[in-house]
């Protein structure tokens, strides 16, 4: 497995391997075919991301049983639940666990393919996400520490004489720090300036603040 967005279907019904695999190159989906949760595992490497199939009732671990271990490992992966069974207990086991829907064999392969589309965009979004935390993570590395006091100022929603009352400095001080962020973080309005900060994690900072405060 690798860090693409892949459908992964776990399930020992190789004739629905078949029908999938077919389904999902109609689209130009990739496809990647288990038939035990065990063998999943095997492959498994933490980055995978995707939507996975995935018969409840297999030999060996369940289905279940495979979603609690990837809940545990915190796997980036959206779970649709297949069953023949008609277990409705399990299906809303499946779904408070984290499935994010369960289908019961047979199902139309266009409302199938309808939701492993919609989980796949989810999960493309989720990295976009990532992505932009982390580059914010990089961006605000670089602050001297005085920067980022003044940074988590701005993100409480102070205003320069603020700042620079409650920091001991001066006003053109705290103009200066805050000129030097918006360098440093390339970005080119206050507003911008503090949705980095929350990307970032610097919202943390802020609400620890105010519990030390109260």
């Amino acid at each position: 497995m690798d860090g693409e967005s892949s459908v992964y279907v776990v399930d020992d019904d190789t004739a629905l391997q078949d029908s999938l695999r077919l389904l999902f190159e109609s689209v130009r989906l990739p496809m990647q075919a288990f038939a035990s949760c065990e063998e999943f595992l095997e492959s498994y490497d933490g980055s995978s991301r995707g939507c996975v199939l995935l018969d409840l009732r297999l030999p060996g671990m369940s289905g279940l049983d495979l979603q609690r271990e990837l809940h545990r490992r915190g796997a980036r992966l959206r779970i649709i639940m297949l069953t023949g069974h008609g277990d409705v207990g399990s299906a809303v086991e499946a779904l408070r666990a984290g499935a994010i829907d369960y289908l019961q064999k047979p199902f139309s392969p266009q409302e199938l393919l309808d939701r492993v589309q919609s989980a796949l965009a989810d999960t493309d979004r989720e990295a976009v996400r990532d992505a932009a935390k982390t580059r914010a993570a990089s961006d605000l590395a670089r602050l001297t520490p005085r920067e980022r006091q003044v940074l988590v100022a701005l993100a409480r929603g102070e205003r320069n004489a603020q700042i620079a009352r409650r920091l001991g400095i001066s006003r053109k001080t705290v103009e200066f720090h805050r000129s030097r962020l918006m360098q440093k973080t390339a970005v080119g309005s206050l507003a911008e300036l503090i949705r980095l900060a929350v990307l970032a994690g610097v919202d943390r900072d802020v609400e620890a603040g105010r519990r030390r405060r109260a």
